[in-house]
């Protein structure tokens, strides 16, 4: 999926050692490219990323890291919940 106007994503990672990874961008196979050039964040660097496993549009930046931090709170099978809602299809 590409960039459309201001638009931001909130995604879901898959990682290594079954473990995942939730963040927001505004492009986010550009993002994913770069966490798998271990310059995405700290835990993609120690917890190399797999695949996208979901992504879901929000309006803004603000609305995005908002949802970002609800996600973070849920456990891991409430985030792969989510995750089935918003599977990642690439265009």
């Amino acid at each position: 999926m590409q960039k459309t106007d201001d638009r931001w994503w909130l995604y879901l990672l898959e990682c290594s050692g079954g473990l995942t990874y939730v963040g927001t961008a505004s492009d986010v196979e550009t993002r994913f490219k770069k966490h798998l050039a271990g310059k995405g964040a700290r835990f993609t660097k120690i917890n190399k990323p797999l695949s996208i496993i979901a992504a879901k549009p929000y309006v803004n930046r603000s609305e995005a890291c908002k949802a970002e931090y609800a996600l973070k709170q849920k456990s891991l099978k409430n985030k792969l919940e989510w995750a089935a809602k918003w599977p990642w299809l690439k265009l």
